[in-house]
């Protein structure tokens, strides 16, 4: 098997051309003259026009540095909600320093949890790249001496660093908002879908046991894209260390805001120690942050968005270094779907500081890297505290789990290897969460039943068609097709199943949410079926094949018969809802191996 240091080895040599393109691009921003001899009179007039009297001078001469802040805010969004206040602190924080900070631009944040099994679900995947342009819009002004980013939820944060990186001269700070308190266990929560699925429960039986589940301000507590997002923000060194799962409203999540304020205003190109972005996103953080995933069992969609996002830096990785990545790579987290705990639990337990520190016992991190603590990864096994003065600081590294169920050591991990596998064969290649399934449903050859919508599976469950074993294929769900959509509405169904003693797994080109968990699912299955996948050439009573073991995903179908038979077509898509307006995405998307980008 390789290591850490030949796969790192091996994408620099790859991305040599592509990263030296994007360096070229940066440096020469780097050494473009200041803004103040940039802009004309009237372009300063405009920058300021709003601002006071003071800054009306200060800002045009240059005289502190001035922060661009991008924000996700918005009130619906409950990881976002607190983000309201977030630019009044980062202003007089600012302030108090003799320098300046300006909103720039907001970007929009959908939330996967409402647009579950809904229509909108179809436009989550394109708002990373939308977010991505809209952040470079923001920043286009041209202004600014650093940046601050102010979100936490699944496509957005990939978008806010794909669009911070055309702006890579600049440091860049993420600054989070934290998870909500501990609701009902988590497990609870599945289990009432399930039996709402079934029948058991009614709909308001159903939504009183979700609102216990997500009931305040705050980042849903199970370890989904969100929370996984939070954790690369760290492996990158984009986000102050330990600064993930804080939660809102105390007293340290205050003072780490205002910390993330002072440490990039020294990172400046007029502080002390400057840091650009395009100095901490390098090939080295990139495969930091693909260990921290597979270390922690982290949420499938950042199999597209680490892609994406390295990609925005010239950086080209692939399935296949994080199929080797996880498989030297031991699990040392359990985190709902994973386990039963959710991240208050894990933060408790010891949070990222222990994993960082038992990933660095191993020599499975890049240590030459940069990132906004300015400290190496020494940083990273450390926890913020307030101490009995009030004062932000950071403890001793935690070299001891608080709590073995949850958090395990790179000595008797829980398990040799980490959460994702990549599986391939005649119906293309696809991705396995293997850290949400037990050891023996991580194979299953059965005959397929085959859909082409997640109603189509759901009425084929209500009437009792799936009571058998088998392989759901539900297709036509790629990037290409509908913008592909998460399927988690399709979880409780095949749950049920699997407890009621049927051997079941599903194989879609579409995705499945971070809280996807102990049903075998091989899904992003690329080439899709609109872009001539195999698996629109599928009928119904095939044997399909998912082998996490061996890595593989196949037809007992010759090639000669699949070539031969005529590819199923597509259901009509529908406009309504805003989904017109991406009929152009659709047909620019690249394939999900490569990211699923319209960019």
């Amino acid at each position: 098997m390789m290591t850490i240091k030949q796969i790192t080895e091996r994408i620099i040599e790859r991305s040599k051309g592509s990263r030296a393109e994007y360096l070229a691009m940066i440096d020469e921003m780097r050494t473009a003259p200041p803004a103040p001899d940039r802009l004309s009179c009237s372009n300063w007039a405009h920058v300021v026009a709003a601002e006071s009297d003071e800054d009306k001078k200060s800002i045009p001469a240059g005289q502190g540095a001035n922060i661009g802040i991008v924000t996700a805010y918005n009130d619906m969004l409950s990881a976002h909600q607190p983000f309201a206040n977030y630019p009044n602190i980062i202003k007089l924080t600012a302030r108090s320093k003799g320098a300046t900070a300006q909103v720039a631009g907001g970007v929009p944040a959908m939330c996967d949890g409402v647009t579950q099994g809904q229509p909108g679900m179809e436009l989550s995947l394109f708002s990373r790249d939308v977010i991505a342009m809209a952040t470079a819009v923001s920043l286009s002004h041209d202004v600014y001496d650093g940046v601050m980013c102010l979100g936490v939820c699944d496509k957005i944060v990939p978008g806010l660093i794909i669009g911070a990186l055309q702006f890579g001269h600049l440091p860049v700070m993420f600054v989070p908002a934290g998870p909500m308190p501990s609701g009902i266990p988590n497990k609870e929560k599945a289990l009432a879908r399930q039996k709402f699925a079934s029948g058991e429960i009614d709909k308001a039986t159903l939504l009183e046991t979700e609102s216990a589940s997500y009931h305040s301000a705050g980042t849903c507590t199970f370890y989904g894209t969100a929370n996984t997002n939070q954790t690369l923000m760290e492996a990158l060194g984009l986000q102050l260390a330990g600064t993930s799962f804080v939660n809102p409203g105390t007293l340290l999540r205050n003072e780490l805001t205002k910390e993330s304020v002072l440490r990039l205003l020294n990172q400046t190109h007029k502080g002390n120690q400057y840091t650009p972005m395009a100095d901490v996103v390098t090939e080295q953080s990139i495969v930091n942050a693909m260990v921290m995933m597979m270390a922690t069992g982290g949420s499938t969609n950042l199999t597209l968005h680490l892609i994406a996002m390295a990609a925005a830096a010239g950086i080209q990785i692939s399935w296949e270094d994080m199929d080797e990545i996880s498989r030297i790579t031991p699990l040392l987290a359990r985190v709902y779907p994973n386990g039963q705990a959710d991240v208050n639990h894990f933060e408790k337990a010891g949070g990222l500081a222990f994993i960082v520190h038992q990933l660095r016992s191993k020599g499975l991190l890049n240590e030459e890297v940069k990132n906004v603590m300015g400290e190496g990864l020494d940083a990273y096994t450390r926890k913020p505290q307030i101490d009995a003065d009030r004062n932000l600081t950071w403890g001793e590294t935690v070299t001891k789990s608080g709590d073995q169920e949850i958090l395990a050591t790179a000595a008797e991990p829980f398990a040799k290897e980490g959460g994702m596998r990549t599986v391939k064969g005649n119906l293309g290649t696809g991705v396995v969460k293997v850290s949400a399934v037990e050891e023996k449903y991580q194979t299953l050859e059965a005959p397929c039943k085959i859909f082409e919508t997640q109603e189509a599976l759901k009425v084929a469950f209500e009437n009792g068609e799936l009571e058998c074993d088998h392989i759901a294929v539900v297709r036509f769900q790629g990037p290409a097709a509908n913008g592909m959509p998460e399927l988690h509405k399709l979880t409780p169904y095949l749950g049920i199943l699997q407890d009621r003693g049927f051997k079941v797994a599903l194989v879609t080109d579409g995705r499945m949410s971070g809280a996807s968990g102990k049903v075998l699912t091989a899904m992003h299955v690329s080439p899709e079926a609109k872009k001539g996948g195999f698996l629109a050439k599928l009928v119904e009573g095939d044997i399909v094949r998912v082998n996490c073991h061996n890595g593989e995903l196949s037809a007992l179908v010759s090639q000669e018969e699949l070539t031969r038979r005529t590819a199923a077509q597509q259901p009509a898509v529908s406009n309504t809802l805003g989904r017109g307006l991406f009929a152009n995405m659709r047909s620019a998307v690249g394939e999900s191996t490569k990211g699923a980008s319209a960019l």
